[in-house]
């Protein structure tokens, strides 16, 4: 071998190629995303924490966050303190865990079934556990206390996505225009239900139930955020073990199965995580649409299909996406106040029709 060859295979095995991006690349833009979308959902806190019918500086917030932790600072003077611990902090932090919990689960619904048009919404999983929360509302449950709410859209949302996984199987597998059809069925299902509650229900009781099927935050109350964040937690943090699994299951159900993955195993699984994201945050909001099927895929679009960094940006960017939604559904027409499922209703909307129509046209049609 000449020296030149010599050269060229060393320059070969020391550097890689092309066609192989840089680690150091590959995790660049995800690294951006993640700073970016942090700086985005901190400034939505503040500036959402600051605007309303009483206006508060981001200096007094910032201080009386300091005077509350310890690290100097005054509290807020006046009526401010009260407004911005008890009203607007409460808020803001419902709206960081239902969005964070909607755009996890829609992220999991998408790899789960590999389908872009998997979420909660369209396959009848906020539907369901809104049903299980108006039925203990109108039927004035209370045997588990705070959690008596939670506890029925978790038990009516798993209940739900366990149905419409069992009719979209056929052959041992998941068939993707079944699995829509069916959550358009079982959404309908649900909206007559509501709507016997409604027929049936006291005044007090139609206001609540209309709550829940347009959707908003402003009952953010500390209780409720208690009761509902240890389930919001514990599906969050079991999410990000699944991503390997789900980086493999995007390559077939064959294919995984012949690395090790246990497919049926592992969904049923995920069947309980997104349940419990879904009835952790529509037990306290509402039915809130289209966020677990818009921000995976505008995350999807920016970092690449991989699980290990799309769950936990998706995470983040559906609580900044709740967080400035919230803050525009209260302040556009003020002082009248815009349903948030309204509001992520007419944004999505439209998404979800130029999703429709991007797939079929990649696909050359739905056969």
């Amino acid at each position: 071998m000449t020296a030149v060859a010599q050269r060229r295979t060393a320059a070969d095995r020391s550097e890689p190629s092309e066609e192989e991006p840089r680690p150091r690349r590959r995790w660049a833009v995800p690294t951006l995303v993640g700073f970016g979308l942090a700086a985005v959902l901190a400034l939505g806190v503040l500036v959402s924490a600051s605007n309303g019918a009483f206006a508060i500086t981001l200096g007094d917030i910032l201080s009386s966050i300091g005077h509350r932790i310890g690290l100097g600072g005054a509290p807020v003077e006046g009526t401010g303190e009260s407004v911005l611990w008890n009203i607007r902090f409460p808020r803001v932090v419902l709206g960081v865990l239902v969005g964070g919990c909607l755009a996890c689960a829609g992220a999991l619904m998408q790899g789960m079934f590999g389908n872009p048009l998997a979420e909660p919404g369209v396959i009848g999983v906020s539907s369901g556990a809104a049903v299980g929360a108006v039925a203990a509302i109108a039927f004035g449950l209370t045997f588990a206390g705070n959690w008596t709410i939670p506890l029925c859209a978790f038990v009516a949302g798993l209940f739900t996505v366990s149905v419409v996984y069992l009719l979209s199987r056929s052959g041992g597998r998941t068939e993707v225009v079944t699995l829509v059809l069916t959550g358009v069925a079982v959404n309908g299902l649900a909206g007559a239900l509501i709507g016997i509650f409604i027929f049936y229900a006291d005044n007090d009781e139609i206001t609540a139930i209309t709550f829940w099927q347009m959707g908003s935050l402003s009952q953010a109350t500390w209780p409720k955020i208690l009761a509902v964040a240890p389930l919001a937690a514990l599906g969050l943090f079991a999410a990000p073990a699944f991503a390997r699994r789900l980086d493999l299951l995007a390559l077939g159900e064959r294919p995984a199965r012949h690395l090790g993955v246990d497919v049926e195993r592992m969904r049923l699984q995920l069947v309980v995580i997104v349940a419990l994201l879904t009835a952790a945050a529509v037990a306290v909001s509402g039915v809130v649409g289209f966020i677990g099927l818009v921000v995976p895929h505008l995350i999807r679009m920016a970092t690449g299909p991989g699980h290990r960094t799309l769950l936990p940006l998706s995470t983040m960017a559906g609580a900044a996406a709740i967080v400035w939604a919230d803050l525009a559904s209260r302040t556009i027409a003020a002082p009248a106040e815009i349903p948030l499922g309204i509001l992520t209703a007419l944004v999505g909307s439209p998404f979800f029709f130029w999703l429709l129509r991007r797939t079929r046209r990649r696909q050359g049609g739905w056969a």
